[in-house]
């Protein structure tokens, strides 16, 4: 018979956010969106706090950020606050605008890299993050799977921005969503692609600023 020490050991193994469950998955740690709708189709109820995030989308400046300024402001903001990085973003970051949703801009960290890969998986294993945005045209099966585990290792989430075309591509991801202009053109579409642990569907949003 299993001893008190084996289950316990047992159950800290069967609520490691990684291990996938067929339908269920182990409770993961996350943090609130900012929007309610969202909140109530992802996992958890929130962003995951490791892990690997795709986000596909048509083209770049379709208000994909702004999904992420609610928590960026929280995080930043905190007492504890590590890096917020951004990895090769394909514009420069207008600091006005940061600053008017609450972000504190010294905690913001741009990186420009000829290797985006490397640099974002440094940001990610380093320890010195919250949070790591990278946008790639192409990536292989195999550095993703690497910054997967460079997430776990870090404690750091990923967001990688990628083309929508991408969807058809394989990808070790727990989370991809596909961002679209609403048809009401008032916010975002989201179509859940792959939530591990979460269904697939649709949700609206719509952005106050």
């Amino acid at each position: 018979m299993p001893d008190a020490a084996t289950h316990s050991q047992l159950d800290q193994l069967l609520q490691h956010p990684a291990l996938w469950r067929g339908r269920s998955a182990a409770v993961q740690e996350t943090w609130a969106t900012g929007f309610a709708a969202l909140d109530q189709a992802l996992p958890g109820g929130g962003w995951p706090r490791t892990g690997l995030i795709e986000l596909l989308i048509p083209c770049h400046g379709l208000g994909e950020l702004r999904l992420w300024m609610p928590l960026l402001a929280r995080l930043t903001q905190s007492a504890t606050a590590r890096w917020c990085a951004f990895v090769a973003p394909p514009f420069e970051l207008f600091a006005p605008a940061y600053a008017a949703f609450g972000l504190r801009l010294d905690k913001l960290l741009i990186v420009r890299a000829p290797q985006p890969l490397w640099a974002l998986e440094q940001t990610l294993v380093s320890g010195a993050c919250d949070l790591s945005f990278c946008w790639m045209t192409h990536a292989q099966p195999r550095d993703l799977r690497r910054l997967g585990l460079a997430t776990e290792q870090g404690r750091t989430p990923a967001v990688i921005f990628r083309p929508l075309g991408a969807e058809r591509e394989a990808s070790p991801a727990a989370l991809r969503i596909a961002i679209e202009a609403d048809p009401q053109a008032t916010g975002l579409r989201l179509r859940f692609i792959k939530s591990r642990g979460g269904k697939r569907g649709v949700v609206d949003l719509t952005l106050d600023r």
